[in-house]
């Protein structure tokens, strides 16, 4: 055995008394100050307040948009009806049998005899004598075919006749009592007289 063990051997045991004074024991730690739990509360209740107010200001604006949506979509729909209603007045002031009733309300007519300007060098071709009388095609439209589009268009020169409304228009009587112009084609197309 060695030396140091020796000294461990022979040393005398602690006393009781001096054992227990001798004890470590853990020191109380300083109280923390705790947070109240108040501000937790508050905190917590204006979180959800502002996460209710988030969601309802989103909620507000979701739907005024579909709003305005539905109002654009309204008004898309009527401006797309009037553009309709506008290309059928033109397609309506643009057909033939108005342009023909306009012409005719005029005094324009039909020549049996055509002419015709040669834009090369400026010749006149055919007859080159003025139309004489009445046109032999009723323009107003009586025996055409009816177009809806101008039923209730009034005519260039006449703001009170329609192509429904205007009279006919008689033909001019020569001397000889014979009208100058065949009768206006009233049902399908003139056949010739034959003996």
């Amino acid at each position: 055995m060695s030396a140091t063990a020796n000294v461990r051997a022979t040393a005398p045991a602690p006393r009781r008394e001096e054992a227990a004074g001798r004890r470590l024991r853990a020191i109380d730690a300083p109280a923390r100050r705790r947070r109240p739990r108040l501000m937790y509360g508050i905190v917590a209740v204006l979180g959800a307040v502002a996460i209710g107010a988030a969601q309802m200001t989103l909620s507000i604006m979701t739907t005024q948009s579909s709003y305005e949506l539905s109002a654009l979509t309204k008004e898309h729909r009527t401006l797309t009806y009037e553009k309709q209603m506008l290309y059928d007045d033109v397609a309506g002031l643009s057909s033939p049998q108005y342009l023909a009733a306009n012409a005719a309300a005029l005094g324009m007519v039909i020549d049996e005899s055509p002419n015709y300007l040669r834009l090369s060098d400026g010749a006149l071709l055919g007859a080159g004598d003025p139309s004489l009388g009445g046109s032999s095609v009723d323009a107003i439209g009586r025996g055409a075919v009816a177009n809806a589009l101008i039923t209730d268009t009034p005519l260039v020169t006449d703001p009170d006749a329609t192509i429904e409304g205007a009279p006919a228009e008689t033909p001019e009587v020569g001397p000889d009592g014979v009208a100058n112009t065949p009768p206006p084609i009233t049902d399908g197309l003139p056949t010739p007289s034959t003996h």
